[in-house]
């Protein structure tokens, strides 16, 4: 007979995999061990295994989640009727309001991806793609001259993403910059770059 699941299962694997993200990113990715993890978590070795079956599954499951919570938050904020300048600045917005409180989700992402196989981080890679493509198709409304005799619209896009991803790095909320300010300020930089690429 099949084991059936607790009520609670679901709680208990969310919060075990917060927890689980704080471990791989404080303790970096290669030398966490799931003793360390179960430690952290409160939980036997057992139990954890109960729940993930090895490390790497752990692992992509903390990027897995932390991507599909980004592009549906994206997906949540993003109207094609808007024009495109609003439009970016609510995707900037929501993709920074979804890294509050997750830095070590989005330095797991950074760090774990690496030391994933091929099949597995190719699923996740398709996530990341969705994300980004979202927020490129918006870029190149506001110039589509980006994707035209040069491909520029790649380089453009990363630069974006390559200021948002790494304000985990040097953003504190008592430094004087709100949130919502650092997503205004990142969209006039990005939109007046925009414009003047030629």
């Amino acid at each position: 007979m099949a084991r059936t699941r607790a009520a609670d299962y679901d709680d208990k694997r969310q919060a075990i995999l917060d927890r689980s993200a704080s471990v791989f990113a404080e303790h970096g990715v290669d030398r966490a061990s799931m003793a360390q993890v179960a430690t952290y978590c409160g939980v036997s070795k057992a139990l954890l295994y109960h729940y993930y079956d090895s490390k790497e599954e752990l692992l992509v499951d903390i990027i897995r989640s932390h991507l599909e919570e980004l592009d549906a938050a994206l997906a949540a904020v993003d109207d094609p009727a808007l024009p495109p300048e609003r439009r970016l600045r609510l995707l900037i917005g929501q993709v920074l309001e979804s890294y509050r409180d997750a830095d070590h989700h989005h330095k797991v992402q950074i760090d774990g991806m690496k030391t994933l196989p091929s099949d597995k981080a190719d699923e996740l890679k398709a996530l990341e793609r969705s994300i980004v493509g979202r927020v490129s198709a918006v870029l190149l409304e506001v110039n589509p001259n980006l994707d035209a005799s040069r491909p520029l619209l790649k380089p453009v896009t990363m630069s974006l993403f390559g200021m948002l991803n790494w304000v985990f790095m040097w953003f504190r909320p008592e430094g004087g910059l709100t949130r919502e300010e650092y997503a205004d300020l990142a969209t006039t930089l990005i939109l007046e770059g925009v414009r003047a690429v030629k």
